[in-house]
């Protein structure tokens, strides 16, 4: 295959590509746009990824990322102990926090069970959810995983470990999505539709 940049911006393109979501196109662009930043603009950027890299760490409570210590949602007094929404990634927190509506802590598994790409319970930040649970003061665990199929595994797996604590474990409603038209829903979106609905 032809070279057709210089080693060191081919080695910063490839870099990019493997980011997820960035294809070869998108990984030139992002190249050349780091070529024209200024030395002290690059620098700030390449010392941003570092230190992101060395302080941000997991919460020692329930595993959402923090820059050291508890996360702003565990260390707050405000937020409701007795309900832990459960979900796979610190990205799904941030998406929960958007709507302002859920008032209660968090648990990120980092991952779902997904025979298929190996990874197993034990691959998962679930012994540590076992054990919050365990301690008596939660009342009910929210199951907020997708609704896809590792999601549903998952969700279900997590429902019956619980089963013995006599906690509340609900799962997030879904159905039709808001401004959405009934003619474009598939069928499993409908039967759940039906399954969730509830009294006006």
């Amino acid at each position: 295959m032809l070279e057709y940049f210089p080693a060191p911006l081919e080695k910063l393109v490839e870099q990019f590509a493997r980011l997820p979501g960035i294809g070869g196109k998108s990984a030139q662009r992002l190249a050349f746009h780091v070529l024209s930043l200024t030395e002290e603009e690059a620098r700030e950027f390449a010392e941003a990824i570092l230190e992101a890299k060395r302080l941000v760490t997991c919460c020692p409570v329930c595993q959402n990322l923090t820059a050291g210590g508890l996360c702003s949602i565990c260390a707050s007094p405000r937020r409701d102990a007795a309900t832990i929404c459960v979900v796979a990634d610190p990205r799904d927190v941030a998406a929960m926090e958007r709507a302002r509506e859920y008032t209660g802590r968090y648990h990120v598994l980092h991952g779902v069970i997904s025979p298929m790409n190996h990874v197993g319970p034990d691959d998962l930040e679930i012994k540590s959810l076992v054990e919050r649970v365990a301690q008596g003061e939660v009342k009910e665990v929210i199951m907020a995983t997708n609704p896809d199929t590792e999601g549903e595994a998952t969700a279900m797996y997590l429902a019956r470990l619980l089963k013995p604590f006599h906690v509340r474990v609900t799962r997030l409603a879904y159905g039709i999505p808001v401004g959405g038209h009934l003619e474009f829903a598939d069928d499993a979106t409908l039967m759940r539709a039906l399954e969730g609905r509830r009294e006006l």
